[in-house]
């Protein structure tokens, strides 16, 4: 299979009228804000997008997006691959008015002054929320215990109790 380099910037309601799909690639090199979480394993990220109209007449676009990152175990302190895929269906909208017409079933995403979206940063956001929020191995791959601890707790202190001054007023 060929990989097609998607258009960076692309107009959904145009798209929408033509019920054009999509699928190809982007740098994963050019998503800079992802790589500054994680670290690259693969050259491109799938990304697959359609375009469409639904019975209310809202233009909706609905895709796929897919990577091979590298995230580094919070447990252990070592870097595993993390495959990460995303789901997302979008409503674009001109402006915050426009967006509470749209339905809570779609999520929104503003135009930008020319009426398109940017295509490889609304990618990059959906994947970067794909990121664990404590990236770890699974438990059996770990080379750190399950049940290690770091340090001792402190012997829990005599606190004195802040209402025994009200005693004194009595």
């Amino acid at each position: 299979m060929q990989n097609l380099k998607l258009p960076i910037t692309i107009s959904p309601s145009r798209s929408a009228q033509r019920r054009l799909v999509c699928k190809g690639v982007f740098k994963l090199a050019d998503m800079t804000r992802l790589l500054a979480e994680c670290e690259s394993r693969s050259e491109h990220v799938q990304v697959s997008v359609k375009f469409d109209v639904d019975e209310r007449g809202l233009t909706v676009m609905s895709g796929t997006g897919s990577a091979l990152v590298a995230l580094t175990c919070q447990r252990c302190n070592e870097t595993f691959d993390q495959s990460l895929e995303v789901e997302f269906t979008f409503s674009p909208a001109k402006n915050e008015e426009a967006a509470e017409k749209i339905p809570s079933y779609y999520d929104v995403v503003e135009l930008d002054e020319n009426g398109e979206v940017n295509l490889r940063e609304l990618v990059e956001e959906e994947l970067m929320l794909m990121i664990p929020l404590i990236p770890r191995h699974n438990i059996q791959d770990c080379s750190a215990d399950a049940d290690s601890v770091w340090g001792e707790l402190p012997e829990e202190l005599e606190k004195p109790n802040p209402f025994d001054v009200l005693k004194q007023f009595k």
